[in-house]
């Protein structure tokens, strides 16, 4: 097999490691020394996918409509290079009509479906008549032509509500709304079909029965040019946002698997399919029944879960499906063996509204891969999650012989995964994994919506807590003096500088902030054990030892008899704990004489900051304007979303913070108003 130019997609950053890992070992399966060609664009220069590739090319800049949707920007340079294949990845082109077309156009072959298929697929009023023609369950609902008010109002009162109302194109939720009663229809109807003539350029809408206990339950499907085509089992993306996929399903049984993958399998042939798919269904929690959804005509990025408990490599398949050759195995082939978890690892910060974030990744420690446990992330210490793509940084992908123990070795694993710079959603991933419902295999779409009070407890910092925090800070300080010596096997606190004479008191003092409150913690040396004082109480006696761990800052303590071990990572101004339940981090306050850093934040009632880093898109005022309280001033893009910035009350607008297509820092003023003795 030739040349393949392989699409390095950061609209689905996870997978960039084993996609490239993947695809060199199936192409040094096939034929040796070919080597691997990756398109970049400017922001992805230095990136980790661009050291693995052999050659890499400029394809544009950061914006994905200037660089990574630009299809014919890409044949040309595949063309260039001598390349007959190209690998979509996961997002931007995968789905591509036009592209797959062009592809063919050009003689370069598609790692994907025909675009016949893709385009059947991609609007959902045809999928679904194809698959109630092919048998396969759909939901009961509307997907006529006729868009008329009055033609849908009488098609939702025949279907009954609550009701769901959908875009007949794309997807990820845009222009879908619910409405549970019939005064609410015209309404929802109205807003889907805004989002979906912006979102789409199509403001058709399909109604359906909405389920009000739902399951997202997918199906791997793999098909071949000569006719065959098989299931992989099936998959549970139930937990909405799609952070933590399982594989298979709980509480499914055999039967419905095997109805589940020959429904699945009836779909890909009822449009030609070939290659990787995924068939997606809506499965009732209550009964169990289920109905087709959409399918997804490319590699998903939850396909790992799929290799783990089959054995298999679906990028390998994909390669040499390409090549002409026929599926490697038949369906009775295909065995299922334990279960897999995969948990996505994104820079977000979930008790803000999940918000996308951005930022250098200053540490970064990971868990060791091995046999069951895949590591995959297209990022590494010091590199920068940036604001033009989507804020993936990593997936976790585990095996275990049943789900109790998979899921064990998720949770343990999440915990060993380290990330300071900026707000990741490893702690909201280790509290889901660990929530007892979630334990259960007690799963449906509406799981964090329904146990948002136990995933989002208030936090509340404790003292011990604050003792590893002050004990993290005295190691580092020795840590970093060099004067520290070995004893009894670790490094000894009380051996420190030569100035330091343990014969009377010596306090260390240091001010630590943490959900808005400031905490003064006091630490002792008093002979051959640490006192600790918070704000001014008792004092606590300790011990601990550094244990040797690189240069990784590892700590054993015994506060009050509890006894634990954990890590820590210090940089000028935070002091971060890797502990059972997650990172905690605790801001060093300086002080007031060596503080001479402005609060970024400023006064909220006198600007209007970024909430994080992105691209100021539009301004929709400017200085002098008379505004007030809830109006839109400006709109800030970060990782494919738009956030509308508005005024926190009336004001006349003073000046704006940069030009519309500039980067804007997260804290940074955007707008700011005039004082109220100048107005």
């Amino acid at each position: 097999m030739a040349d393949m130019v392989h699409l390095q997609h950061f609209d689905q950053l996870d997978g960039v490691d084993v996609m490239v890992a993947s695809v060199e070992k199936a192409i040094n399966e096939i034929s040796g020394e070919n080597s691997m060609e990756d398109y970049i664009s400017d922001p992805d220069e230095k990136s980790l996918h661009t050291q693995y590739a052999d050659e890499a090319y400029r394809v544009g800049e950061a914006a994905s409509a200037s660089s990574y949707l630009r299809g014919d920007r890409i044949i040309e340079i595949a063309k260039k290079a001598g390349c007959q294949a190209i690998h979509p990845g996961y997002g931007f082109l995968s789905e591509s009509v036009e592209f797959a077309e062009l592809c063919q156009k050009e003689s370069v072959i598609f790692m994907g479906p025909p675009s016949s298929a893709i385009r059947d697929m991609g609007i959902k009023s045809t999928s679904k008549h194809i698959m109630d023609a092919a048998g396969v369950p759909i939901i009961n609902g509307y997907h006529g032509e006729d868009q008329s008010d009055e033609r849908l109002q009488k098609e939702a009162q025949k279907i009954g509500f609550p009701l769901m109302i959908k875009a007949v194109r794309g997807g990820g939720g845009k222009g879908m709304r619910i409405a549970m009663k019939p005064e609410e229809f015209m309404d929802a109807l109205n807003s889907a079909r805004t989002e979906s003539q912006k979102s789409f350029g199509d403001s058709s809408v399909l109604l359906e029965r909405y389920v009000r206990s739902p399951r997202h339950v997918e199906v791997q499907v793999f098909a071949d040019h000569y006719g065959n085509a098989v299931y992989l089992w099936e998959r549970d993306c139930s937990v909405q946002r799609k952070i933590i996929e399982e594989a298979p399903p709980p509480g499914l049984s055999e039967e419905l698997r095997r109805e589940l993958g020959e429904a699945a399998v009836r779909a890909a042939k009822a449009v030609g399919y070939v290659g990787a798919g995924t068939v997606e269904f809506i499965m009732d929690k209550e009964d169990l029944s289920f109905h087709f959804m959409e399918m997804n005509t490319r590699l998903q990025v939850e396909h790992p879960i799929s290799e783990m408990i089959t054995g298999t490599d679906l990028v390998e398949w994909q390669i040499r499906i390409a090549a002409g050759e026929p599926l490697p195995v038949t369906q009775e082939q295909i065995t299922r063996k334990g279960h897999a978890f995969e948990a996505r690892i994104y820079a977000e910060n979930p008790r803000g509204g999940f918000l996308p974030g951005a930022g250098p990744l200053r540490y970064l420690a990971t868990p060791q891969a091995s046999d069951l446990v895949r590591v995959e992330t297209g990022v590494r210490e010091g590199d920068e999650v940036s604001v033009h793509y989507d804020p993936m940084i990593a997936k976790l992908v585990v095996w275990g012989e049943n789900r109790s123990q998979a899921l064990n070795s998720l949770i343990a694993r999440l915990r060993e995964y380290h990330i300071t710079g900026l707000e990741t959603n490893i702690n909201f991933l280790i509290d889901l994994a660990s929530h007892p419902e979630f334990q259960s295999g007690n799963v449906h779409t509406g799981f964090i919506d329904q146990h948002f009070n136990t995933l989002f407890p208030p936090v509340e910092i404790s003292d011990n807590e604050l003792c590893k925090a002050a004990l993290s800070l005295v190691f580092n300080e020795l840590q970093a003096s060099q004067d520290c010596y070995p004893r009894r096997g670790y490094n000894d606190p009380f051996a420190a500088s030569p100035n330091l004479r343990l014969n009377y008191d010596l306090i260390r003092k240091y001010q630590l902030k943490a959900n808005d409150k400031t905490y003064q913690v006091n630490v002792k040396f008093n002979g051959e054990t640490i006192e600790i004082q918070i704000d001014n109480g008792s004092w606590y006696t300790v011990k601990a030892d550094r244990i040797m761990d690189g240069d990784r800052l590892k700590i054993r303590s015994n506060i009050a008899d509890n006894i634990s071990t954990y890590n820590a990572y210090i940089d000028e101004s935070e002091v971060t704990l890797f502990l059972d339940n997650g990172k905690l981090s605790f801001e060093l306050v300086q002080p007031k004489f060596l503080n001479t850093a402005v609060d970024q934040m400023g006064n909220a009632g006198s600007k209007v900051v970024a909430p994080m880093p992105g691209v100021l898109e539009k301004v929709l005022v400017k200085p002098g304007d008379k505004v007030k309280k809830g109006d839109n001033l400006a709109v800030l893009v970060a990782m494919k979303m738009e956030h509308i910035l508005k005024a926190p009350k009336d004001a006349v607008i003073k000046s704006i913070g940069g030009a519309e297509g500039s980067n804007v820092a997260k804290g940074a003023a955007v707008i700011t108003f005039e004082e109220e003795a100048e107005q």
